[in-house]
């Protein structure tokens, strides 16, 4: 197998090692002076840190593509891992490099260089489940840690009790400036360029995923419904103040620890966010499947969000945000939310915690 996302490492780095976190953390505080920046937003700017002992990957979940840059201690290597856990080959040549090939995705690391930011990509199969229009197989109720983040919004309450899972998405996808992310065609009318860009088979999982994400960006929003695919962080920040207006505030999952077991939580408290004035409003920003970071965003105007304090059975503790619809009545009737739920589109609000990669965005108070 090739290593076709060394190519994109490659190209990415060019763009990334001097200007990766300065220019949109300088846009950022010149338009949103004095707001915080979330946890996701920090990550997906920086996902690995700036140290030369880190280490950057890129996964695919599932059949997926995982690049990262590391230093080594001795001679370099190259490390591909072509996931799974049976049926798997894996071959060592010369010169420090190792292939792994099987049922699963594909990992390749490559050293790095001295005080230069590791550089991480990152995408996953499947559709988001929280895009309105997303359609569930019933074979995805089962092994599925987003199945347990959905819930009835007569649950969001001091006491309630809950089996949730957080798992941190392995999606390491970074923001590109916008100059740079403006600069590479985003459509599926340019497909074939982009995937010739990265270096990237059309026929490959990685490339249906790419291909996925982009026609998601372009179907049309459900009625109420105004979506935007943010290829930059800018851009976001420019679709949201054009909702919400400049005073805002972002908000994004936090956990004690980065990935959690499948446990009871219960809630300690929850409140709710935004102002009195248009507490139906709301941005959220989705983090999807991409070679860089790009995220799903859409404002509609039956959302409530929250802040949740939970704790786990084994003590973890998780400030989570959680976002309900109060109308669902437009929504994919196999959506996922409904077969977990057991409702019918429109029948209740449906709440569901966002994972720490998403972001919702409310006016602030």
């Amino acid at each position: 197998m090739e290593l076709k996302f060394l190519h994109i490492l490659t190209y990415l780095s060019l763009a990334l090692v001097a200007s990766h976190a300065a220019l949109p953390v300088t846009y950022w505080t010149t338009k949103l002076p004095n707001t915080p920046m979330p946890k996701a937003i920090k990550e997906s700017l920086q996902p690995s840190g700036l140290t030369e002992d880190k280490s950057t990957s890129v996964d695919v979940g599932k059949g997926g593509v995982n690049v990262g840059v590391h230093k080594g201690h001795t001679s370099g290597g190259t490390n591909v891992n072509v996931g799974g856990h049976k049926g798997g080959v894996n071959v060592d040549t010369p010169g420090g490099t190792h292939v792994g090939v099987g049922k699963g995705g594909v990992g390749v690391t490559t050293p790095g260089h001295h005080g230069k930011p590791p550089v991480s990509v990152g995408v996953q199969p499947g559709p988001s489940p929280f895009l309105y229009n997303y359609a569930a197989k019933d074979d995805q109720l089962n092994d599925n840690p987003n199945v347990a983040l959905f819930f009835l919004e007569k649950d969001l309450h001091q006491g309630s009790n809950m089996n949730l899972q957080f798992v941190k998405n392995a999606n390491g996808a970074s923001f590109l400036p916008r100059e740079e992310a403006d600069s590479i065609p985003f459509s599926s009318e340019k497909m074939p360029e982009i995937l010739n860009q990265f270096s990237v088979d059309p026929d490959s999982e990685e490339g249906q995923i790419m291909k996925q994400t982009v026609q998601e960006c372009e179907e049309p929003g459900i009625k109420g419904e105004e979506k935007y695919c943010a290829t930059s962080l800018e851009s976001m920040v420019d679709f949201t103040t054009s909702k919400l207006g400049n005073k805002v505030q972002p908000l994004s999952t936090e956990t004690q620890k980065e990935n959690t077991q499948m446990q009871k939580y219960t809630i300690l408290g929850a409140k709710k966010m935004g102002n009195n004035n248009n507490n139906d409003k709301s941005v959220v920003c989705h983090k999807q499947n991409y070679a860089y970071a790009v995220f799903y965003c859409h404002k509609t105007e039956t959302t409530e969000s929250y802040m949740v304090s939970l704790v786990g059975a084994d003590g973890t503790k998780v400030k989570a945000v959680a976002v309900c619809h109060k109308d669902t009545s437009q929504w994919n009737p196999k959506h996922l939310a409904f077969k977990v739920l057991k409702v019918t589109p429109g029948s209740v609000p449906v709440c569901h915690f966002l994972p720490q990669d998403h972001i919702v965005w409310v006016p602030k108070n």
